[in-house]
């Protein structure tokens, strides 16, 4: 349970409580401020828990998903999971760059038309931070065959054909130290402490 500066809302909340209808939308907004400044003020690398697994992983919203505007459905997937959202940006990538990330499949005879699709539009690029997230970011975008999905994951849910199946994701931690390398400069990647995250989504 949490204690110390994470205490703060849940005790700002109580004496909330108890007093229904005295306070103005500008005294409850003071008071809310105030809370957010004590937490912010008291937190630190000693006070507050850290987060137990820095794990990163690359997922891209291929031109499919863009098109069909379901990227900040993908993007709420992943929030709502609890992951913290590191880096992102949108592109359309050139035939060089996308040969090679896909260079492990250069021998498919799928390779050309993949490459052709994915520079055909935009994509987003993003980069998530999370405990396990490499391996729970596979499972939530589901099968690589949309019919094989599990109704719930991303492509179980949104698309039907592995020729348009919406995302990819890193399938493993070296490849995601890989793509992430491929798709952003170091200078792109945010490394950013978020206490609410720590606190409440970890142990």
């Amino acid at each position: 349970m949490p204690s110390g500066p994470t205490a703060t809302f849940p005790l700002v909340l109580r004496y909330l409580a108890t007093r229904p209808g005295e306070m103005s939308r500008r005294s409850l907004l003071l008071v809310l401020s105030a809370a957010v400044a004590i937490f912010s003020d008291t937190c630190s690398k000693d006070s507050c828990p850290t987060m137990p697994n820095n794990e990163r992983t690359f997922i891209c919203v291929k031109p499919d998903g863009v098109h069909r505007n379901l990227v900040g459905k993908i993007i709420q997937r992943f929030e709502e999971r609890g992951y913290k959202l590191v880096a992102l940006k949108m592109m359309t990538a050139s035939k060089e760059h996308l040969e090679v990330h896909y260079k492990d499949l250069k021998d498919k005879p799928f390779f050309p038309h993949l490459i052709q699709y994915m520079g055909s539009g935009p994509v987003v690029a993003m980069v998530w931070q999370g405990l396990d997230v490499v391996k729970q970011g596979r499972s939530m975008l589901g099968a690589t065959n949309p019919l094989a999905s599990a109704p719930g994951t991303i492509r179980g849910d949104f698309c039907i054909q592995t020729g348009r199946n919406i995302c990819h994701g890193s399938d493993s931690v070296d490849s995601a130290q890989r793509e992430i390398a491929h798709w952003f400069k170091p200078e792109e990647i945010n490394d950013y402490e978020s206490p609410f995250i720590n606190s409440w989504v970890y142990e």
